[in-house]
């Protein structure tokens, strides 16, 4: 990208997405990382953030959707403050999984996919987080939630809204991660 273009991203991000390039002996290869670090930036994978980074490597806007539509962790449309990923795949659907679903969706009134209405929660079904043997499991962003039982739901939901600035009654406590123990990835 010319110095003269203006980027939609941060400064630093600019500069880490510079370096990125730099790093790979094919541009090519720093296309996954940029779109993991733009969607942290931006929220997204917006029109903007797919051409931008398709300039900075040298590759059509194309090569780039058909890339970010492989990796169901990349997101063509904004999500809540906290996206909630909760796994359905064989381990933790033997464990409860669907039984952890549909208690989030009752806690938030939101389905797949589905924003609640303040913006602080984006809910998604997803195949596999890599927490097989901790099984039932959750992703909040980058946080892991295992070992769940449905009745620990709200005390999750209740710690999150309490850090998007929005408390609750403190009645209910965190899940593992509250309890001290470390998440497992």
């Amino acid at each position: 990208m010319s110095s003269e273009t203006m980027s939609i991203f941060s400064p630093r991000l600019a500069a880490r997405f510079d370096a990125l390039v730099a790093k790979y002996p094919v541009k090519r290869s720093a296309l996954v990382p940029m779109l993991l670090y733009a969607q942290d930036e931006i929220g997204y994978l917006s029109d903007a953030v797919i051409a931008e980074v398709a300039e900075r490597i040298g590759i059509t806007e194309l090569d780039v959707r058909n890339v970010a539509t492989y990796y169901s962790m990349l997101r063509f449309k904004p999500a809540g403050k906290y996206n909630i990923q909760v796994c359905t795949n064989i381990s933790c659907m033997l464990r409860g999984g669907y039984d952890i679903l549909d208690r989030f969706q009752k806690e938030l009134g939101v389905g797949h996919k589905g924003i609640t209405s303040d913006g602080v929660f984006s809910l998604e079904e997803v195949e596999c987080i890599g927490a097989c043997c901790w099984a039932p499991a959750i992703q909040v962003n980058y946080d892991f939630h295992d070992e769940l039982k449905p009745e620990l739901v709200p005390g999750i939901l209740e710690g999150y809204r309490a850090k998007a600035g929005f408390p609750g009654d403190g009645s209910t406590s965190l899940g593992r991660k509250a309890e001290g123990k470390a998440p497992h990835a």
